[in-house]
C-alpha cells in the first residue's frame, strides 16, 4: 500500500502526464492515503506500552 502510493507520487513528479492523468493520479493517492491512515489507526490501537511496574497499557 505505501509502495503504490509513493508510485503515484512519482509518476505525478513526472513531467510527461497530462492534467487528467495528473487529477485521476490525485484521486487514487487520497484514497490510498486514506487506507494508510485507517491501517496506521489500527496498528497505533494494537500498541501497548510498558509501564515502570512492568505492566501494560494501550497507547
Amino acid at each position: 500500500m505505501f509502495q503504490d502510493l509513493e508510485e503515484v507520487i512519482s509518476e505525478m513528479e513526472g513531467s510527461d502526464i497530462t492534467l487528467e492523468q495528473s487529477f485521476d493520479l490525485y484521486n487514487r493517492g487520497m484514497n490510498l492515503l486514506k487506507q494508510c491512515s485507517k491501517t496506521i489507526d489500527e496498528v497505533e490501537k494494537k500498541v501497548l506500552i510498558l509501564d515502570e511496574e512492568g505492566e501494560t497499557h494501550e497507547f
